[in-house]
């Protein structure tokens, strides 16, 4: 049955090129800026967009979805139908305060992370005016010309105008992980299943090998993978943080509702009015619940974004610092990052160990007609000398893949036609049955003798610290019309290329630094054994294991746990090995990261609890990673591992700090319930309570940290929290009561005095336990921020002069005597110093790290 003109619109691939061109106004020399504008209009920018993206308006109003200041502003409400407007009024200006100063400073610290992600978007590169420019992929619109090649991300659904051994891999849409040939020109059947579209390539697909030119047909949520539940734009896998914050925000639901229930049960028995005990009751859990945490988590990790960003590391996903904080095994790849990436080709040897032209020529050949990402190795081939190339022709090509581990072109030339093959070279030798003697002239059969002699040869060169790339050659008829994998066999062995990658200086310091904070560094590479035991050698690092990727392949999941953890040096693996041994630290507990910057690391970096690639890295490994270092070193990456657990310590600061005095005060009101003839604290005075104690939190994200801090990973634990809270929060109580005696006993308190005393006092300790709770060790000998010290100075000086102030009559409270005054900074001190001794009781007998 022929398509319809809206399935054939859909259906982009099955349009004759012409019609195609006419329906999108389409120009093989590309379009021009002005253009590009009207249609970036009409189409839009080329994201995925979240679906029901929220304006302004609605993130705001979002900041209200917590049920308790719900039911708090509908209580205020029925409060006001009552007669009580002075109540209704300062409960919703205090709500909206309190909500307004978390939207503003979670939307600048959003907008700041934003700001830092769009600064390592992927680019590609596109026709414009006439010339080529790289452009970010959102500024892409229908009717563009891409320039494609190995490595490139795809920017949009398009359209090939040329392709030349194009291999992509779309896995991402199919399931199917083997790279697809891709042709230009109009499909001679139509099909509407886009994985049989040989001339159309999609979004989120990517370049294995080749060069291909293309149109852009559809960008944004009109492509293939924003029709398909917008993949990349889905909500990953929860993290250890994420588990983390939301055990914790169940352990204070829980005991939120008991206490509440409490409280309003007793309210009851005593028969007090039902309207003021249910907003007591709600101002209560208001005041337990942590409102502040997710604004203090996202600007905390903003912040140390924009400080990881000082330091050219640049966070994508701010998720991503803590996990980087809480890494303790770091796998990477050794070029560049070990080494100094300044590959060269020392020398070029046949089988006999001689220096050979012969085996230069047939490296130079394959590299120069190689159309598949050209690797460092490439590069130092081609860049060694020059090779007159012009009396040679290329058939075809079987591109590079990380499973055959080479790659063979298909040349003509000088009166016949051959493969050239180069590759791993234990898998290239395993190919040949011929060796070369003399040149191409002296030609022998590869026996066993043969064999073992040129592996001597082999494993000598490696042990000198030299990279291999195995050479060999087929000749092949005249007629022979294409090159396929099954070609690569009866070959002959020319010889070996050797490259030398100095090591890099920063790099033994800098492992010794990781190990010294904690982080187990494990190399896991595609070179053989000897060599990268040479570079460890070089650099002082001790191998404590050594796991090959043949072994890997013979290995169960739990043989692979156990040798995954003890070696630290991981050779000749396969893409598919190493995301397997990253998944397999993972289930054992393990917070790791993967540093790696090609097409084939994507899969490891998002298996990974944090993916980390460079800045010049493969499109497709960029947009897997979670961080993107501007320098290759791990000294970079060592700064960010520290932003990664100050970030961490911070936020722990907020969290202990909300189990303990400020846990501790609500226990105290609930317990004064039992045997007070009124409420200790009125809704409106808990809730002004806990917005002043908020405005003192605020500069956390800013706070200091200690050096001792920053010593080991940090990580997520519930359980410590709450045994921080059940031994703390007491303390906190025990004032709290004595400060009720001291009240009802020495002062003879009524009810607003009783409010007035216990409210000074309640903010006041609740403050300056501060400076006590936001370090493990004495608080004299950490230094806080300026801001944190000003601002919590000043909101204990506010709560000390609302009682003269003239809101004074409207909030309930009076003047307390001067004898008040003289009597709580003693009673201060003693709390501080009980607080400070418990807590070093604490971390002497919990402490994990």
């Amino acid at each position: 049955m022929p398509m319809n003109s809206t399935e054939q619109e859909r259906f982009f691939w099955n349009l004759p090129f012409d019609a195609l061109q006419a329906q999108l106004q389409l120009d093989p020399a590309g379009i021009s800026t002005a253009d590009a504008q009207a249609r970036m209009m009409r189409f839009g920018p080329n994201v995925l967009q979240a679906r029901g993206g929220n304006g302004l308006a609605i993130q705001y109003l979002r900041h209200f979805k917590n049920p308790l200041v719900l039911i708090l502003l509908a209580a205020s409400l029925i409060s006001a139908f009552t007669g009580e407007i002075t109540g209704f009024a300062i409960i919703w200006i205090i709500v909206l305060l309190s909500v307004t100063l978390d939207f503003y400073q979670e939307y600048r610290a959003s907008q700041a992370a934003e700001r830092l992600k769009q600064s390592v978007e992927v680019s590609t590169t596109v026709m414009r005016d006439g010339r080529s420019t790289q452009l970010p992929m959102s500024q892409l619109v229908p009717g563009d010309v891409v320039m494609l090649s190995a490595g490139d991300l795809m920017p949009a659904d398009c359209r090939l105008i040329e392709a030349r051994d194009f291999f992509i891999n779309q896995s991402l849409l199919t399931g199917e992980s083997y790279p697809v040939e891709k042709k230009a020109g109009d499909l001679q059947v139509a099909v509407e299943d886009l994985a049989e579209a040989s001339n159309a390539v999609f979004m989120g697909t990517s370049v294995i090998s080749g060069m291909g030119k293309a149109f852009v047909c559809r960008t944004g949520d009109d492509t293939a993978v924003g029709k398909i539940a917008y993949s990349l734009e889905s909500t990953p896998p929860p993290t250890s943080f994420s588990i983390g914050t939301h055990q914790f925000g169940m352990l204070i639901m829980r005991l939120t509702i008991l206490l509440v229930l409490f409280v309003f049960l007793i309210n009851a028995l005593f028969q007090r009015p039902f309207m003021e005990s249910f907003l007591f009751a709600i101002a209560l859990a208001v005041g337990l619940t942590p409102e502040l945490l997710p604004m203090v988590v996202t600007v905390t990790l903003s912040r140390g974004a924009l400080r990881m960003a000082r330091h050219k590391v640049i966070v994508k996903q701010l998720a991503a610092i803590h996990n980087l904080g809480s890494m303790d095994v770091l796998c990477t790849d050794k070029t560049g990052t070990l080494t100094e990436a300044r590959i060269h080709l020392e020398r070029h040897l046949d089988a006999l160990g001689r220096d050979s032209e012969q085996v230069l020529k047939l490296a130079y050949l394959n590299s120069y007609f190689e159309t598949g990402i050209k690797s460092p190795l490439d590069e130092a081939i081609l860049e060694k000398e020059s090779i007159d190339v012009s009396g040679w022709r290329k058939v075809d090509e079987v591109p590079f893949d990380f499973e055959r581990r080479r790659v063979s072109v298909l040349l003509d030339g000088e009166g016949s036609r051959m493969l050239a093959v180069k590759g791993a070279p234990e898998d290239i030798l395993k190919l040949c049955t011929h060796y070369m003697t003399d040149g191409d002239q002296g030609i022998s059969a590869l026996d066993a003798q043969a064999r073992k002699s040129i592996r001597e040869l082999h494993d000598s060169l490696s042990q000198g610290g030299l990279r291999l790339l195995g050479i060999a050659w087929r000749q092949v008829a005249a007629d022979h019309p294409h090159a396929v994998v099954d070609d690569e066999s009866e070959l002959t062995f020319a010889g070996f290329a050797a490259f030398f990658d100095p090591p890099k200086q920063s790099a033994a310091k800098a492992i010794r630094a990781l190990a010294a904070g904690g982080i187990d560094v494990k190399v896991i590479t595609g070179d053989g054994e000897q060599i990268t035991r040479h570079l460890f050698a070089q650099l002082g690092i001790p191998v404590r294991g050594v796991l090959t990727g043949s072994e890997v392949q013979q290995m169960d999941e739990p043989a692979l746990a156990v040798r995954a953890q003890e070696a630290n040096l991981m050779c000749r693996l396969s893409p598919a090995q190493k995301n397997r041994i990253i998944l397999s630290l993972k289930s054992q507990g393990r917070t790791v990261g993967y540093l790696g910057d090609g097409i084939n690391d994507a899969p490891s970096l998002q298996s990974a609890d944090v993916g980390i690639s460079v800045d010049s890295a493969a499109d497709v490994a960029k947009a897997a990673a979670h961080i993107i270092l501007l320098e290759q070193d791990l000294g970079v990456l060592y700064t960010g591992v520290l932003e990664g657990r100050r970030t961490h310590v911070n936020i722990m600061k907020y969290i202990m700090m909300g189990t303990s005095s400020n846990f501790g005060n609500m226990f105290s009101m609930a317990g004064a319930t039992l045997f007070l003839p009124f409420l200790p604290m009125l809704p409106v005075q808990i809730l002004l309570n806990n917005l002043l104690y908020d405005v003192s939190e605020l500069p956390i994200p800013m706070d200091t940290v200690d050096n001792s801090s920053l010593l080991r990973p940090r990580h997520w634990d519930t359980s410590f929290i709450r045994n921080f809270m059940l031994v703390m929060g007491p303390v906190s109580s025990l004032f709290d009561f004595i400060t009720f005696f001291i009240l009802l006993k020495v002062f003879d308190a009524g009810e607003k005095l009783f409010h007035t005393g216990w409210f000074i006092e309640s903010l006041a300790t609740q403050v300056l336990v501060i400076f006590i709770i936001r370090t493990r060790g004495k608080f004299f000998r950490s230094r806080p921020s300026k801001t944190l010290l000003a601002t919590s100075l000043a909101v204990v000086l506010i709560a000390l002069l609302l009682p003269f102030s003239p809101m004074a009559p409207i909030l309930g409270f009076v003047a307390p005597p001067p004898l008040f005054f003289l009597i709580l900074p003693i009673l201060l001190l003693c709390y501080l110093t009980a607080m400070e001794m418990v807590k070093g009781w604490f971390y002497r007998h919990f402490l994990k790290y």
